[in-house]
């Protein structure tokens, strides 16, 4: 049997009505999508409530508000930059394999034109048709043993 198990995050347990500070202790990672849907309609819900007004300043539904379009524009940027990243990635690459198979053009040049035992054969990094070592005879393996 397949069990499952959930783990409940205090935030968002109905039962937690505490007030203490559940901010994030690692705040270099990127936040999972279904939170950042959570928070998204959790300040849906925020703004629809007519009479709030915080103790805490930067908590007002405008600075929130400045908080979210700030996040917007920058994973906006964010994947920008990645299509960017991987369109350079691709122009690199291509440039990579016509540069190769230039080179493997040149080879083939090289050999027709000074030949398959040349010096510029192998000045080029291609072996001499004479330094090839010629395959040997294979013996035939003796009968296994019974």
């Amino acid at each position: 049997m397949l069990s499952l198990k959930f783990r409940v995050f205090p935030q968002f347990n109905q039962s937690n009505q505490s007030t203490k500070n559940t901010m994030a202790k690692n705040q270099t990672v990127k936040i999972r999508p279904v939170l950042l849907q959570a928070d998204r309609d959790s300040f849906a819900a925020l703004k629809n409530i007519a009479d709030y007004a915080p103790s805490n300043a930067s908590l007002t539904v405008a600075k929130i508000q400045a908080l979210q379009d700030d996040m917007v524009a920058k994973d906006e940027a964010e994947v920008q930059a990645l299509a960017a990243h991987d369109s350079a990635r691709d122009d690199a690459t291509d440039s990579e394999w016509t540069y190769h198979n230039a080179i493997l053009a040149a080879k083939d040049q090289v050999k027709a034109q000074y030949g398959a035992d040349s010096n510029e054969l192998q000045a080029v990094g291609l072996t001499k048709k004479s330094e090839i070592k010629k395959p040997s005879a294979r013996t035939p393996k003796a009968a296994a043993k019974a």
